[in-house]
């Protein structure tokens, strides 16, 4: 993991580079205001301030100062710093005007590496520093950080090294930062408590067994808050098999659980006064002689039964269990007043929203209205989708109460959310992410690869509704 904390660092009057910040605003003023041979330099480089993520290196002697364009110099965002964070020369650098605010998460993030498989480490560069008059801030965030770049690297690592198994072992290391207790259901126990799980993942080898991972954290009596991810550590689509195209990405649809796992180290870790319980079903839909079938019928732990339209419906069901078993709680006195869970549950979802937007769906107005508020404050966007009523019609099964997917090709992302609708209680509060948990194009700070998408929404309305002391 990188060394986050050693990036971002208090301002105590220590020598550093400096960093200006233009746009297309403020640049003609600004440029204005320069010495002579910054201007001609400037002009030279065709620099003009509107270019995003363009700067220019001003000599100063045997050192320099760096000007940048940036959209919006008064109010940055978390990746207005990410281009100088990946391409600048080791060193220590401050800001000349302002505080680099939100956007020190991206400077941090622009110096992490997913290098774990290369045989030649990326050291071309040193670290960069960052200054911040923001003492205050600092380790909140680094933990954004940290908790951003453990989403990238759970689902990045191929599923070859991240079955069941070691997502079990990626919640123990987490756990133990917090003194979190752990309880892992397999076996006997899975198939007759977690019918749904066990059935999804039965298809696995034994090295590869589908298993209920669950964490708590925090004082038994305060508000429970249960945080649930999909972990299906690889998805051949179970019989009705993916082609190779849809295959290709698959590593990544334990990335609900890496969202969950990430949310729940920071809720711990800013210790918000709530009892924590994380929840990841870990399974391999998997194609073997054993493996579940279409036409199949499974009775939930709910006690709903399901018919099995299609096997590459599988996220649903695991998630159906999970959100079944957070919801008892601890019992009737202590049940969760609230529900998240993560999933990267349908195509549909990209097909309307594209990469970049999650899908959130949520039976309560002031969750949604709260999460939006959030997402907007940390720039982390989402969109809201609608539990429509009348597409339950859809999830009818002629020989069993629901069916795990719908005939129709349309409303694919809203009828999985009516799905999972039928395991939470009427009377606890739930979102629902349906996320994507990849970046197809890399842009400054955010490479190629798995990224967190809803997970610094989800963390600041947490905040919001139960401040931390």
């Amino acid at each position: 993991m990188t060394d986050f904390a050693s990036l971002l660092v208090p301002d105590r009057g220590q020598k550093a580079r400096t960093i200006h910040l233009v746009d297309k605003t403020s640049f003609a003023d600004w440029v204005k205001s320069r010495g002579a041979e910054d201007r001609a330099l400037i002009k030279a480089h065709r620099f003009d301030g509107k270019t995003g993520y363009a700067h220019v290196i001003l000599p100063r002697g045997s050192d320099f100062e760096v000007v940048s364009a940036v959209a919006n110099a008064s109010a940055l965002s978390p990746w207005c710093l990410a281009r100088l964070g990946e391409v600048l020369p080791e060193g220590t650098y401050k800001l000349a005007e302002g505080l680099p605010g939100k956007a020190a998460l991206g400077w941090l993030l622009a110096q992490h590496r997913f290098d774990n498989y290369r045989s030649k480490k990326d050291v071309a560069l040193g670290p960069r520093i960052l200054v911040t008059g923001e003492a205050a801030q600092i380790d909140d965030t680094i933990r954004l950080a940290e908790a951003t770049a453990l989403v990238r690297d759970l689902v990045d690592t191929p599923a070859a090294d991240l079955g069941p198994a070691e997502l079990e072992q990626a919640v123990h290391d987490q756990a133990a930062r917090f003194s979190a207790t752990v309880r892992v259901t397999s076996g006997d126990a899975l198939h007759t408590g977690f019918p749904l799980i066990s059935a999804v993942g039965q298809a696995a080898s034994r090295d590869r067994a589908p298993r209920l991972i669950e964490a708590e954290w925090g004082n038994p009596k305060l508000p429970r808050v249960a945080i649930i991810g999909k972990g299906v550590c690889f998805d051949s689509g179970g019989l009705d098999i993916k082609a190779a195209a849809g295959m290709r990405l698959m590593k990544k649809d334990m990335g609900g659980a890496a969202h969950a796992l990430a949310l729940f180290s920071l809720v711990a870790a800013a210790r918000l006064p709530v009892r924590l319980h994380l929840l990841i079903p870990a399974v391999e839909n998997a194609v073997s002689g054993n493996a579940y079938r279409p036409g199949d019928i499974v009775t939930s732990r709910q006690g709903l039964t399901v018919e099995v339209d299609n096997t590459d419906a599988e996220g649903r069901l695991v998630l159906a269990d999970a959100l079944a078993r957070a919801a008892e709680g601890d019992g009737d006195k202590h049940r969760p007043e609230l529900m998240i869970d993560f999933a990267t549950l349908t195509g549909a979802a990209r097909v309307a929203l594209g990469p970049d937007l999650p899908a959130l769906f949520a039976n309560s107005d002031d969750v949604l209205a709260d999460m939006e508020s959030a997402a907007k404050a940390v720039d982390d966007p989402l969109w809201r989708m609608p539990l429509w009523d009348n597409y339950d019609d859809m999830l009818k099964s002629d020989i069993a109460d629901i069916a795990n997917a719908s005939s129709s090709t349309m409303a694919g992302c809203i009828t999985a959310a009516l799905f999972l609708r039928r395991f939470v209680p009427d009377t606890i509060a739930w979102a629902h992410f349906d996320t994507f948990a990849w970046r197809p194009k890399g842009k400054p700070g955010r490479p190629t690869g798995g990224d967190a998408l809803g997970l610094r929404a989800a963390f600041a309305m947490l905040s919001q509704r139960y401040p931390a002391a």
